[in-house]
């Protein structure tokens, strides 16, 4: 372990932290460009064959950027399409990177280090670093712009040059020390362990947007929302949100385990996919099974709903489509089971309804999520913990949907538990509540 990791350990202070040399190195969940074509014709792209864990080249912050020496992290969907190389191999992002000017040259490598989810401290802040200094405890949006561009002032999600941290830049967040620009920063909730707060920023950021930005669904009170995979990751923090804002939500599961989870999370009313009939794969299905979901939402909340949180893709775009109300909105963030919907048009435009894509979410809406997080409003959805040597098996679990919410990853953390700071707040939250996707039956 290096020095400067061994001081973060003992509790240095920020002027001891910035006398440490950097370590020049780190361990991390890494994959390799000459493994990129290894799933051609695989039927099943086992991603504990492409990550792999072990020590790389790490270089110091550039302008604008600080290194964060990572307690925690977790695993995202991005980090599965990452080590399936799909929808393409994520080097040609870093290739494109590369062309942007010699800061994004840095990250065109043999070797990838993913992750979109950290809390840290503070090691190192680069030049023109003015709001953060060594010894700061923080969590990370996974967002990284060019401030310079003048779209990001409006809406960083516009910006040509945005790019999802770790996923289509390199030094991500499944290592010891990550590279980070300082607008990804947002301080660490005090009552949450170092686990705690490394999963929520992805996937809590990106259901804000969807539902109360004023660039998604625009939720209001008393809006009926039908939640695609309410107990995962994502859909788990819809589930709050909605019911925070007054709206109704209707989560789908896929188990009775599931169900009781999220009934549990306080979400009054749960569908089980099975009342849609059988379907095989990516199967988009049919209008008698999307009838079926349509009656099943109908006698649950009493009406069609206003929104539908969609991410799942193929297997349930056609769907969301059918059941959102006249005038209702379908907002999608993803397709983690298929990118190409099939879809019939003519509900979407006789009954005047609309899509809406979105992604992630700018800082200002980060950072309004996170404060939720931090007031305890909103409570994590971390279900289990792993050491980094393991991240390929928490990995697999999510590729193969054997989990509930978010599986953590301990980076230099070295156990669970740790980097409380606000004891009396966690009470007032109460540990049954933080524990809930823990203790998931």
């Amino acid at each position: 372990m290096s020095a400067l990791a061994e001081a973060v350990l003992a509790g240095a202070s920020g002027e001891e932290l910035a006398a440490v040399d950097p370590p020049g190195r780190t361990l991390a969940a890494y994959l390799r460009r000459s493994d990129a074509g290894m799933f051609a014709g695989a039927r099943d792209k086992d991603v504990t064959r492409s990550i792999h864990v072990g020590e790389v080249p790490l270089p110091e912050p550039s302008p604008g950027e600080v290194l964060v020496a990572v307690m925690a992290s977790a695993v995202n969907y991005n980090t599965i399409w990452s080590a399936m190389f799909e929808p393409v191999p994520t080097f040609r992002f870093l290739e494109g990177f590369a062309r942007t000017g010699p800061s994004g040259a840095r990250h065109d490598l043999p070797y990838h280090v993913i992750g979109s989810d950290a809390a840290g401290v503070v090691v190192r802040a680069g030049p023109g670093v003015t709001r953060w200094a060594p010894g700061d405890r923080v969590v990370v949006s996974p967002v990284h712009v060019d401030e310079s561009d003048p779209a990001v002032h409006a809406d960083g999600m516009m910006a040509a040059g945005q790019r999802a941290w770790g996923f289509e830049t390199n030094f991500g967040g499944l290592a010891h020390f990550a590279i980070v620009r300082a607008t990804q920063l947002l301080p660490k909730p005090r009552h949450l362990t170092w686990e705690e707060a490394a999963c929520n920023t992805l996937c809590l950021g990106t259901a804000y947007r969807m539902l109360v930005g004023p660039r998604g669904a625009a939720m209001k009170q008393g809006d009926v929302v039908l939640i695609w995979g309410a107990a995962g990751g994502l859909g788990g923090y819809a589930v709050q949100l909605v019911r925070n804002g007054g709206g109704v939500p209707v989560a789908v599961v896929g188990s009775p385990r599931k169900a009781e989870l999220v009934t549990r999370l306080g979400c009054e009313h749960v569908v089980d996919r099975s009342v849609l009939g059988p379907a095989a794969g990516d199967d988009p299905g049919t209008p008698a099974r999307w009838r079926a979901l349509g009656r099943e939402i109908r006698r649950l909340a009493g009406e069609d709903p206003h929104i539908v949180f969609e991410h799942i893709g193929r297997p349930t775009f056609a769907a969301s489509v059918y059941v959102a109300r006249r005038g209702g909105v379908v907002v999608t963030c993803g397709s983690s089971g298929g990118y190409l919907h099939e879809y019939d048009n003519r509900y979407l435009w006789m009954s005047l309804k609309r899509v809406i894509g979105s992604h992630a979410a700018n800082y200002q809406e980060t950072w309004e999520a996170t404060r939720l997080l931090s007031l305890g409003m909103i409570v994590p959805t971390l279900s289990t913990v792993h050491p980094l040597p393991e991240v390929a098996k928490a990995a697999r679990a999510v590729q193969l949907n054997h989990h509930v919410g978010k599986a953590g990853i301990l980076c230099l953390a070295p156990r669970e538990g740790l980097g409380i700071e606000d004891h009396a707040l966690r009470e007032r939250v109460g540990e049954s509540r933080l524990r809930l996707f823990r203790d998931a039956p």
